[in-house]
């Protein structure tokens, strides 16, 4: 676009769903263009751009500079106060946060909500969604769906700002198309406007995120939307080998296909794939345990080349267990942050509110934090008084004028609060900072208020463990400062971007371990070898998709998983697996039927006693420790 089409960077806006994909993508265009071509150039996520269009319009919308976006346990915070208000209780709230984060993506608001609401639960969903809106409004806050749902409402009813967007963006890619949903397709075909000058690419085949809105029928819209649209094919693999593409062709087969395709490979024939049958979930855990660290000291081949793929997160601690007994290391995708754990991210909003007392995302985080008894309405009377003030949240709760709409108890408790956390600003300006944290988390009992709400006193103690080490972590960060005269506030802010490089590492970094992750984690790697477990029915394909009859996504699923492997493939499952207690027959999935049969290689299915089967894997653990010895 840019070297053959003499398109200006500036005009070009590519889109994806991760910011690693992002990343990715800057850095392949960067090596790719000279310098100074790319200036300009747009690449991010979907909801980074929404949130680019938010920032710039934000009094279209009615929002003050410097919203607060709420993260996940912001958002549960606030729904769970807003149900306990207003029906003495916050039971189901989890299922309310999903239909309400449902309805964005369809872009159906409150009173759509509440009018074509089918039974109590919805009605009840849409009562909360409406107090919800309500309140995050008034807390001048955007929550992720958001980021999506605004900006189209916003283009929908401002046909000036649609047209200067559009100028704007003059041409478009977005990748994974398939995982759009219905906002974030409405998005794109808004800024593309009549000028029709876009790229897409997606592979319905690769659409494994219904749970979460995405439409891989949006792909298909693509032909009824724009008449000329030019379809090219991408149908070689550079990763994978001809039997692994051929079974993975044979499976989706008996999908519906918007394109039909058949993807092919010069990568070779490949090994064949293996099922293996075991007695029951142990063994199966076992087996692949000792699969890999023989492979691994066979072919010398770093652990991090070996993946084991599952259907739920459940199925993780058993091979867990296997993996450390044997002593092979492992990384297991979607553990927690430090930075995303409970109690740290209370402290961090601590930290943010002294350096940042605008900062009202988190003047909400802790306003309760301890609870200080200050409820949801008071909170949104507040927001409300401070965006017609055009002041922060923290900055309105001195202000005379409050008093005209809180009644006095709670703008005492409001200003109680303001002029103590004044009060340890002070002290970390004109003492010991550190100390004066120290003290902080003393004077608001913080470690009491953790041990109400943590499963056992060995937990409470693990969690306060952590908060003592973030305020060493920032004691370290001031130390270690070269230059010297570092402040409280420039240390903060290291803290914060610290934790962006870690995950950002953790992302990226495959690290010297099996690579552990479920099938949706899956989806844009790839390995070497990969085994796929639980192969079972009413495990994948899911009971619930087998109940509901949507069994084409979990096809979709195992197709990805097996396009995961670049040379070797291996299912298992087991005979027998303990279920609520019970020992329960399992029958092998029906997706293994739809493979072809010339490329498996069944294993276990023999009648062998046994005795003979202990002693074959007593062999086997044998040779393995000879060859450690070596």
């Amino acid at each position: 676009l840019i070297q053959n089409c003499g398109i200006r960077a500036q005009y070009i806006v590519a889109m994806t769903f991760t910011n690693k994909a992002a990343r990715e993508m800057k850095e392949r265009v960067g090596t790719l263009l000279r310098s100074g071509e790319g200036r300009g150039l747009t690449v991010s996520t979907f909801h980074n751009l929404g949130l680019n269009i938010i920032r710039k319009e934000h009094a279209r919308l009615g929002y003050k500079p410097g919203f607060s976006i709420f993260d996940e346990t912001d958002v549960k915070a606030l729904m769970t106060d807003i149900m306990q208000k207003e029906y003495s209780g916050d039971d189901g709230v989890d299922e309310i946060k999903n239909m309400i984060g449902a309805w964005k993506n369809e872009l159906i608001l409150p009173p759509e909500a509440l009018a074509n609401s089918r039974n109590p639960k919805e009605q009840t969903a849409a009562i909360v969604y409406s107090h919800y809106q309500r309140t995050l409004k008034a807390y001048n806050a955007v929550d992720f769906d958001d980021l999506i749902l605004l900006p189209v409402k916003l283009f929908e009813e401002h046909a000036d700002i649609l047209e200067k967007w559009q100028h704007k963006v003059r041409y478009l890619l977005v990748d994974e198309y398939q995982d759009t949903n219905a906002s974030q397709y409405l998005l794109v075909k808004m800024l593309i406007g009549t000028r029709c000058q876009f790229t897409v690419v997606g592979d319905d085949d690769q659409s494994i995120y219904a749970w979460r809105g995405a439409r891989p029928e949006n792909l298909m819209l693509l032909k009824d939307d724009y008449p000329s649209l030019k379809v090219v094919m991408l149908e070689q693999n550079y990763r994978s080998t001809s039997r692994i593409l051929r079974c993975a062709n044979v499976l989706i087969a008996n999908n519906p296909h918007a394109f039909e395709k058949q993807l092919w490979s010069e990568m070779g024939h490949g090994d064949e794939i293996r099922v293996i049958r075991c007695k029951n979930e142990d063994a199966e855990a076992e087996r692949v345990a000792i699969e890999i660290l023989s492979l691994h000291l066979r072919t010398d081949r770093p652990y991090s080349d070996f993946a084991i793929l599952y259907r739920g997160n459940y199925q993780a601690k058993l091979i867990e267990l296997k993996l450390q007994h044997h002593q092979i290391p492992y990384r297991l995708s979607g553990g927690n942050s430090f930075f995303g754990r409970q109690e740290v991210k209370d402290l961090m909003a601590y930290f943010r509110l002294l350096v940042n007392p605008d900062d009202d995302n988190a003047f909400l985080r802790v306003i309760n934090v301890p609870r200080r008894e200050i409820g949801s309405t008071t909170l949104e009377k507040l927001g409300n008084y401070s965006t017609e003030r055009k002041v922060s949240m923290y900055a309105a709760t001195d202000e005379i004028g409050l008093g005209e709409h809180l009644d006095a108890r709670f703008t005492d408790r409001l200003r109680r609060f303001k002029h103590w956390m004044d009060g340890v600003r002070q002290q970390c300006a004109t003492q010991d900072p550190i100390a004066a944290l120290r003290s902080m988390v003393m004077d608001i009992d913080y470690e009491n208020w953790i041990r109400q709400n943590s499963s056992s006193d060995k937990a409470a103690d693990y969690r306060m463990g952590n908060v003592w080490f973030l305020i060493e972590a920032l004691k370290n960060t001031l130390e270690k400062d070269e230059e010297g005269g570092m402040t409280i506030e420039e240390a903060i802010g290291k803290l914060v971007l610290r934790d962006m490089l870690e995950r950002q590492q953790e992302e990226e970094d495959g690290a010297e371990g099996v690579q552990m992750m479920t099938l949706h984690a899956s989806k844009g790697l790839e390995f070497p070898y990969v085994f796929i477990m639980g192969m079972e029915e009413e495990i994948l394909p899911h009971r619930s998709s087998i109940e509901a009859d949507t069994i084409e996504e979990e096809r979709r699923l195992a197709y990805v998983g097996i396009t995961r492997a670049r040379q070797t493939l291996a299912f298992t499952f087991a005979a027998k697996r303990k279920q609520y207690g019970e020992i329960i027959d399992c029958l092998p999935s029906r997706f293994l039927d739809e493979l072809p049969p010339d490329d498996l290689a069944w294993e276990g299915n023999d009648d062998t006693p046994v005795e003979v089967k202990a002693v074959r894997g007593n062999t086997a653990l044998a040779d393995i420790r000879a060859m450690l010895k070596r």
